[in-house]
């Protein structure tokens, strides 16, 4: 496989998991903060870094999710997810320094 079909399966696999983690939103009504980053346009590993930060300032701003249980592997395990107006909330304090960010923080913000 060569570079450019390789760019190209990486540029098709992203925006699907975008267009997929925008629907579960839209769906449910609130996700997880890795979701919510996810549907900004970053990649997973790139969204858990973004989510740990907003994490970390939602429990200075007091911002609680609701508390769900999720299937993992073979275990159940609690879950926080979070509502659109709750992640605008979190991203006003947070101030990344990675332009990737920093444009992935504004959508949050204008998604609510």
């Amino acid at each position: 496989m060569n570079a450019k079909a390789r760019n190209a399966r990486r540029t098709l696999k992203d925006r699907a998991n975008t267009n997929r983690a925008t629907a579960r939103i839209n769906r449910r009504g609130n996700a997880s903060l890795t979701t919510h980053a996810i549907a900004a346009g970053l990649t997973p590993r790139d969204a858990r870094t973004v989510a740990t930060s907003l994490r970390r300032n939602a429990t200075k701003l007091g911002v609680t999710g609701t508390q769900h249980r999720t299937h993992a592997g073979r275990r159940m395990r609690t879950t926080t997810r979070y509502t659109p107006a709750q992640v605008a909330a979190v991203c006003v304090i947070y101030r990344p320094r990675k332009p990737a960010y920093v444009l992935a923080v504004t959508k949050l913000a204008l998604a609510a």
